[in-house]
């Protein structure tokens, strides 16, 4: 085998024996994580996989992609914690395997190589590379385009590229929407800022987002088609134009004062995202503002395209500028050997900064696991579901009671503005069932429980809502 090789392979294998580590320990948290995993196992049951569905009802807040990675992984794996999150793992260490690759031909083997330990290595990499969600695909499709663009300006790219490009786009779109297509703006930017217009030519810009276009087609026509082109209307409607302009969910300005506050955003919290790295973000600054070659632009301007769009757009989450950091870490690790800067620093973090993060995962997770209450209630209930029990939830109608309890039960949650009256009938109708209620409303309605009925209860914290929760599950087996 050639050193290249087994490089690739072994940087490949222990990035993602690094990211599946501990994602079987802690549940699913609501409410993305169960979302993208159930509307993955309702594309099975369906049998359809154009149109994603969550608890029997359309769910457009995605393209698809994530979801026929998750199906892929269930194949394999079963339904289960682990299969949900292992594409993510897989979308992380195929990121670090271009970024290596990308690196060898910016400089050589040994950037290539810091560069994907250095993005491997970031907190919020970590975090999202072990989550059940969209982002780790979309940063791999991304990094693939800006590295196809670096190419074609750079290094004359022969037509492959040129397809690699278009392709990666199309995919890119395909992970999470139009965001994907940032590297159009990161070429465009180089080629201007570099007056070089004449490299436009090597793009055929036209003809090849006709080819994206088509490609993304494949899926989008059937998707309008199934949904009378609800998918269009919510999914970008909501989840893209009004995301940009309004707080959605929460997240972000709900007021011109706040959101002129918030601007700066990225710029602080990238301490965090890119720690331990960001610690030496002043110097690179220090450093690109001293001297700067093209290849340093080209790196620039991509970061620099993710982080004014976010910086712009109403709604803010941590990890909204995942993207960029393939190029920060290629430029961050691209000049440090060109300072000649120590690598014992490197490896030294990178030891410390691994051992910790396999110690907080392997060995403190399992004591966080037990405050979930919906897997935590699962596990206490299971040996007394039924596939065709009824299920319903009052007070807590979090995405992770469907993901837990449908793994045993063929029915969808009902989700209607319960109360404990409500619960009650709902109890007392025919057939097996049981409601998951707040402790203090099932201790009101069922002082004593009747016969053969169970109760099974827990205390825990609801993430989303970021209070503490007691709830009780109450049972009717017939």
């Amino acid at each position: 085998m050639q050193p290249t090789t087994r490089n690739l392979l072994l940087l490949f294998a222990g990035c993602v024996l690094f990211h599946v580590a501990g994602t079987w320990i802690i549940p699913l948290i609501d409410r993305d994580e169960p979302r993208f995993s159930e509307a993955s196992r309702e594309m099975i049951e369906r049998q359809d996989y154009v149109v994603p569905y969550f608890n029997d009802e359309y769910r457009f807040d995605k393209p698809p992609f994530t979801y026929w990675a998750q199906v892929a992984s269930y194949r394999v794996f079963g339904q289960n914690d682990l299969a949900a999150r292992f594409p993510s793992a897989i979308a992380a260490a195929l990121t670090a395997l271009s970024i290596f690759a990308w690196g060898r031909r910016i400089a050589d083997e040994r950037v290539g190589f810091w560069a994907a330990i250095v993005f491997t290595l970031s907190f919020q990499v970590i975090e999202h590379a072990k989550a059940a969600v969209a982002d780790m695909w979309l940063v791999f499709f991304v990094t693939l385009a800006h590295w196809a663009g670096y190419e074609l300006i750079f290094r004359n790219g022969r037509a492959r590229w040129w397809f690699a490009f278009y392709f990666a786009l199309a995919f890119a779109f395909l992970a999470k929407g139009p965001i994907g297509w940032t590297p159009l703006l990161t070429v465009t930017s180089t080629i201007v800022i570099l007056r070089e217009r004449e490299l436009f030519r090597r793009f055929k810009f036209r003809r090849g987002m006709l080819l994206t276009l088509a490609l993304v087609s494949l899926w989008g026509i059937p998707a309008l088609v199934k949904t009378h082109g609800q998918f269009w209307e919510i999914g970008m409607g909501r989840h893209v134009f009004e995301r940009s302009f309004s707080a959605l969910g929460g997240h972000g300005a709900k007021s011109l004062g706040v959101y002129l506050l918030l601007l700066p955003f990225y710029f602080v919290t990238v301490f965090v995202s890119f720690f331990p790295w960001s610690i030496k973000l002043p110097w690179l600054v220090r450093q690109v503002r001293a001297r700067r070659d093209k290849i340093d632009i080209y790196l620039l301007s991509g970061i620099g395209v993710v982080f004014i769009i976010f910086t712009f757009v109403t709604t803010k989450l941590l990890h909204y500028t995942l993207p960029a950091f393939p190029l920060l870490a290629l430029l961050f690790v691209k000049r440090w050997f060109e300072t000649n800067m120590s690598i014992l620093s490197l490896k030294r973090t990178t030891i410390a900064f691994a051992a910790v993060c396999l110690v907080l995962v392997l060995f403190v997770s399992p004591a966080i696991g037990r405050f979930f209450p919906s897997r935590e209630l699962f596990r206490q209930a299971r040996n007394y579901l039924k596939p065709e029990m009824k299920f319903a939830a009052v007070d807590y109608k979090e995405p992770s009671l469907v993901w837990y309890f449908r793994s045993r039960v063929h029915g969808f949650m009902r989700t209607w503005d319960m109360h404990a009256n409500s619960a009650q009938e709902f109890l007392e109708e025919n057939g097996p069932r049981f409601v998951v209620m707040p402790t203090k409303d099932a201790n009101e309605i069922y002082p004593t429980l009747p016969d053969g009925w169970k109760s099974f209860s827990t205390k825990g914290f609801n993430a989303v809502k970021g209070k503490r929760s007691d709830l009780t599950l109450i049972l009717k087996p017939e």
